[in-house]
């Protein structure tokens, strides 16, 4: 598979008030155990072999940091703070245990906006084509490979203003829908979109609501999407460096204007990509 060339470098340190944890190779995000967050749950001593978690029946990502294995699981935006949370962690010597760990309550925002009826109202066949692409995103979106990311700090997809946050609760044309499962970066129709990270494009294509889009998976769960490109220039299965351009800004799908949707997901729960990048 052929390669694209690193066109930005990554950016990466104090941007949250704190340094980012730097473990060999591997750089981990900021933690936030909230509903839509990221908990990062120490499993193990790293002078133990490497063990496994599950967080919900899905595979979890586990990496070492100071002197220990942790997992770093996605919350999901529906998830229950008041309720316990545990992963199931498995050891190379088979022996299955629980580790605990508990989330804090975030309030988002709410969000009200107009756009095409018909893409509230749909039809029965645009409701048909948008069911085949939920069934089929909701696969890719729990794609778990072997490689283990270098960093899951990310580069800024495209340049301009974070016009719209992530968890806000949408409400189109009067109608409640979804939270925002992602972060939206105003920008001109044909600014480039560049890759977060190193990775393979594993799907690209046109949908319904997100417009065209191309989905990069980083390794161990970790992925990140990005909707309502105006072009394409990443195709399915090939290896992208970090900065590599996969796109350019647009407006197609559900949109009520030129931007980038920009999402990232852990074990298959939306996340806010906030805590992945630098400071706006």
């Amino acid at each position: 598979m052929r390669r694209r060339r690193c066109l930005a470098s990554l950016v990466v340190g104090a941007a949250w008030g704190a340094p980012a944890v730097r473990v060999g190779a591997t750089t981990l995000p900021q933690a936030l155990a909230v509903p839509g967050g990221v908990a990062i749950v120490e499993l193990a001593a790293a002078s133990t072999p490497r063990p496994s978690a599950r967080f919900g029946g899905l595979p979890v990502l586990v990496v070492a940091r100071d002197g220990a294995w942790v997992a770093v699981v996605g919350i999901a935006l529906a998830a229950d703070a008041a309720q316990p949370q545990a992963l199931a962690v498995q050891g190379t010597d088979g022996k299955s245990r629980e580790v605990a760990f508990s989330l804090q309550g975030k309030q988002y925002a709410e969000q009200r906006l107009t756009v095409a009826p018909k893409h509230v109202e749909l039809s029965a066949k645009d409701l048909a084509r948008h069911e085949r692409e939920r069934v089929h995103l909701a696969a890719v979106l729990r794609r778990f490979s072997a490689r283990t990311p270098q960093t899951l700090r990310l580069v800024t997809p495209t340049s301009g203003p974070r016009s719209s946050s992530f968890g806000l609760r949408r409400v189109f044309n009067g109608q409640s829908r979804n939270p925002h499962s992602g972060m939206d970066i105003a920008a001109p129709t044909g600014t480039p979109v560049l890759c977060a990270a190193a990775g393979e494009v594993i799907d690209s294509g046109d949908y319904f609501f997100n417009g065209n889009t191309v989905i990069v998976d980083h390794g161990q769960g970790f992925l990140t999407l990005y909707c309502h490109l105006s072009a394409i220039d990443a195709s399915r299965g090939v290896m992208l460096e970090a900065g590599a351009t996969i796109g350019k800004v647009g407006a197609t799908g559900r949109a009520t204007g030129a931007h980038l949707h920009f999402s990232v997901y852990l074990n298959a729960q939306s996340v806010d990509p906030a805590l992945f990048l630098p400071a706006a």
